[in-house]
Parts: C-alpha cells; sequence; structure tokens
C-alpha cells in the first residue's frame, strides 16, 4: 500500500509540473488583469476553439504558475465556469504583434457589487496581489472590467464615482498612473440603463480608460451572461479598445 501511495503522489507531482510552462524567451511579456464578475469569469459553453491555445497567450492560474490559455481562464465557480472575453481578447492582442507574449491573470468572481472592488476592499486587494506576483515574469499594460449587474439598481452618478476610484486605486497600487483601463457595458438584452451610462461615460472622465460595448450580443439564454459566440466577440472588441489605448 506504502509503495502505491508513493507512486500516485510521484505521479501527481510529475502532472503538477508539467502543466506549468515556460514563457516563450526572447519576447515581451505583456500583463493583462481580467477583472469583475460573472460575464468576465465566463459562463459561455466551452467549445473546441475555446481548448486550443495560441503558442503565445498564457493564463496565470489558481496556483500562480503560467500555463498555455484554454477556457475556462477563471475557476471562481468551478461547476459553471466557461467561456468568457478575456481568451478572444489575449489572442487578439497577440496576433496585433508577434513580438509579444500575453500573460492573462484572471481575479473576476462571479456575483459580486463594485463594492468588493474599490481600493481597500477583499477583491481589489486580492486582484493587485495576483498582479504583483504575475509582473515577476513581465510588464502590466491594462485591466479590462465587467461588473455592473449586481449594481443594476445603483445611481449612474454613484456607480460613476465608485468605478472612478476602482481605476484610480489600481494604477496607483500598481504604481503605474496612466495605467490603459477598458470597461464593457452590460447586455441590453435587460435593463441596465443606469449602470451603462456610468460605464459609457468613463473615458471622458478618466484619462486613458474605454468602453467596449455589448450592443447586439446575445445572451445564453438566463438573460444575464453572454453566450460564447458573444464572449468571443466581446474579447475582441476589449482588444480593439485595448490597442488604441496603447498607441
Amino acid at each position: 500500500m506504502r509503495n502505491v501511495l508513493l507512486f500516485v503522489c510521484s505521479a501527481l507531482l510529475v502532472s503538477a509540473s508539467a502543466a506549468a510552462a515556460d514563457l516563450p524567451a526572447g519576447k515581451q511579456v505583456q500583463i493583462y488583469l481580467l477583472c469583475g464578475q460573472s460575464n468576465m469569469a465566463g459562463r459561455g459553453k466551452v467549445e473546441a476553439e475555446d481548448s486550443t491555445p495560441h503558442p503565445r497567450v498564457f493564463v496565470f492560474n489558481e496556483k500562480e504558475a503560467w500555463v498555455p490559455a484554454v477556457d475556462p481562464l477563471h475557476w471562481d465557480k468551478p461547476k459553471i465556469a466557461g467561456v468568457g472575453p478575456g481568451l478572444s481578447f489575449g489572442k487578439q492582442l497577440a496576433e496585433s504583434d508577434p513580438q509579444v507574449v500575453i500573460g492573462l491573470v484572471p481575479c473576476a468572481v462571479g456575483g459580486t457589487p463594485i463594492e468588493r472592488w474599490v481600493p481597500g476592499a477583499d477583491l481589489f486587494k486580492a486582484a493587485v496581489a495576483r498582479a504583483k506576483d504575475a509582473a515577476k515574469s513581465g510588464v502590466i499594460r491594462g485591466i479590462i472590467w465587467h461588473q455592473g449587474e449586481s449594481n443594476s439598481a445603483m445611481a449612474t452618478d454613484v456607480y460613476a464615482e465608485k468605478m472612478k476610484s476602482v481605476v484610480e486605486g489600481f494604477r496607483k497600487e500598481l504604481n503605474v498612473p496612466a495605467l490603459p483601463f477598458v470597461v464593457g457595458t452590460l447586455g441590453d438584452f435587460k435593463n441596465n440603463t443606469t449602470v451603462n451610462t456610468a460605464l459609457l461615460g468613463l473615458p471622458a472622465a478618466v484619462p486613458k480608460t474605454a468602453c467596449a460595448p455589448a450592443t447586439g450580443l446575445k445572451d445564453k439564454g438566463d438573460n444575464t451572461h453572454f453566450d460564447a459566440p458573444s464572449q468571443r466577440e466581446f474579447g475582441k472588441r476589449y482588444a480593439e479598445a485595448m490597442l488604441k489605448l496603447l498607441k
């Protein structure tokens, strides 16, 4: 029995070691945080293309190891985690510059209000800590954000002020004063006017921010979460907005 246990433990160690990957040498590693709630974490159905890694897109996983990025990127709710915008966002950025490696840092947690993301709150501090650990391998280049379903009843001006504090807080704690920050609007399949007004107004209120529109994207049938094709498209929209900020 002891020999069997030793064999199993050794196999697990080998498997864990094999799961981690060396980042490609000779290329700049650009790091992006994925923050917000369930639509950033992803709830779309995983299909073959979502399980196909790009040779220059990696994810900083739960064990803080860089591994090839495939969906689901997040593990906030393992039984329902699925396709989000992060993977297609990363692939689009990688295709825009063959000299870079894209490192994605998942931080989103489903069902969370913005109050848990303001400076000093638990998810804000957790994301900052993960970002700093990931930055040992590269340079933090931006943040993409999707959140607001949990605050859909909040007044526009109140949400806008909290959103502004989130952006400024990350920039201060990560010591990148003009860190590009892209938010995405909530799906137009549901009445989210107050939050969307705040998100759409962010670029005029805070420099080096942009808003990726969710216009025309579809839900998965629950009137809340984007389906997988919409998430892939949304990721491309985030990437387009981020690339404009990076210029």
